[in-house]
């Protein structure tokens, strides 16, 4: 396990920050009668560096190649399985995939599938928490649409929450990505939706946890 490139300046400011609290503590506190109270502010800090570490995890992942499966583009809970109508991209129907990363997840996102990017957009927008309704219309996201080998289009979507600040993605239009990948990251979690043809087979249910870059989430017919 290493950890991710986002998380470099996050780790070295909370590095700073929680260093300079203990020091001014011990510094002005330094009185045995404080002990106590030091060690448990010095506790604390070590907690939250930790807490931020986690953030910023990245454990190898194995990925079995297969062009008619969809792999989970991220770890969390499955929360959404449902047939609906997507229209930025496709404007019509499609199978709905939404899997929620919470603080304590893997943040890194990675390609469903293999193929080029034939769509590739960046929203600015609100930062309202993963699961309400118009999560994925106001809140800040990126959206992808790949298209596989065989012609099939999968869309998947980066969408920031009431934590998560910052969305990164590292593909544009015209990549060549494979399945497994890193296409981005979000920061302190927030929610990924796949879309996904009609007659796709969805293998998981709701309030499964998959991990990012290994399950099987679909099956492409």
């Amino acid at each position: 396990m290493t950890i991710h490139k986002e998380g470099y300046a996050s780790l070295l400011l909370a590095a700073i920050v929680l260093g300079t609290v203990h020091y001014l503590t011990r510094y002005f506190l330094s009185c045995p009668c404080y002990d106590i109270l030091n060690n448990v502010i010095t506790g604390i800090c070590i907690l939250l560096f930790l807490v931020v570490l986690q953030f910023f995890r990245m454990p190898t992942r194995h990925t079995v190649l297969n062009p008619k499966h969809v792999i989970a583009p991220a770890d969390g809970k499955v929360v959404v399985i449902e047939e609906t109508v997507e229209h930025e991209f496709f404007k019509g129907p499609r199978k709905q995939i939404s899997i929620f990363m919470s603080p304590i997840n893997v943040h890194c996102n990675r390609n469903p599938v293999s193929g080029i990017v034939k769509f590739f957009k960046y929203h600015p927008g609100l930062f309202l928490v993963a699961w309400h309704p118009k999560a994925s219309t106001d809140n800040e996201r990126t959206t992808t649409v790949v298209e596989t080998a065989d012609g099939q289009q999968v869309l998947f979507r980066q969408i920031a929450g009431a934590l998560a600040r910052r969305i990164c993605w590292y593909i544009k239009d015209g990549d060549n990505v494979v399945q497994g990948e890193e296409f981005g990251f979000i920061k302190f979690g927030s929610r990924v939706d796949i879309f996904l043809p009609l007659d796709a087979k969805v293998l998981v249910n709701i309030g499964d946890k998959p991990v990012g870059g290994e399950t099987v989430i679909a099956e492409l017919v």
